[in-house]
């Protein structure tokens, strides 16, 4: 079966033909299935985000679409920068947004974190999936790292001393808040599909 991703993320895309290849999906992002879409994120979780996403793919192409949308939570932040991760303080660059987050955690002592992933599957009789992972970390004070991007350089994994960025693709997609989205996501799409 075909799948359409509700992006053009070309990480995104690799990270779910990996993941997802078990289970003989073809997976192809909306631009290479002909549609150009900004869906506007207008959800309060990441949950609603994703659905949103993928709701609008799916009844453009009248096709399966899959949509992530992902950040990270600060405690001390009060979970922002959150669904607005992407767009923190109208920051345009990962490295702004870097920046923005460590000076707000500037003489801040709990620097717990975690990054949260949540991927839907809608698909044009209106049926939805969802899947949720999470990875528990802390904001480190200086960036730290060559690999990854967005805030990887900041965020130290639990039970480790090193960071997002510092750690291989592999090593990565194995503890990544995505990759345990995507492995929940693809054991619920097998069961779905079985149903059918």
């Amino acid at each position: 079966m075909r799948y359409i991703l509700a992006s053009n993320n070309k990480g995104k895309l690799k990270e779910m033909k990996a993941i997802l290849a078990s289970l003989g999906a073809d997976i192809i992002s909306q631009s290479e299935a002909g549609l150009e879409l900004e869906a506007d994120e207008t959800g309060k979780t990441f949950e609603e985000n994703a659905i949103i996403k993928a709701r609008a793919a799916c009844e453009a192409l009248h096709e399966p679409a899959i949509a992530d949308d992902s950040g990270l939570a600060v405690e001390a932040l009060g979970g922002a920068p959150g669904v607005y991760s992407a767009r923190y303080g109208g920051c345009t660059t990962d490295e702004e947004r870097v920046n923005l987050l460590l000076k707000n955690l500037e003489g801040v002592k709990n620097r717990k974190a975690k990054f949260v992933s949540c991927i839907a599957c809608v698909f044009p009789n209106g049926d939805a999936i969802t899947a949720r992972g999470e990875c528990e970390g802390t904001i480190t004070f200086l960036p730290r790292g060559e690999g990854g991007f967005g805030y990887d350089p900041v965020f130290e994994l639990a039970g480790t001393e090193k960071t997002m960025a510092e750690i291989s693709p592999e090593e990565k997609n194995a503890v990544s808040h995505r990759g345990r989205a995507l492995r929940i996501f693809e054991m619920k799409l097998r069961e779905y599909n079985a149903d059918k």
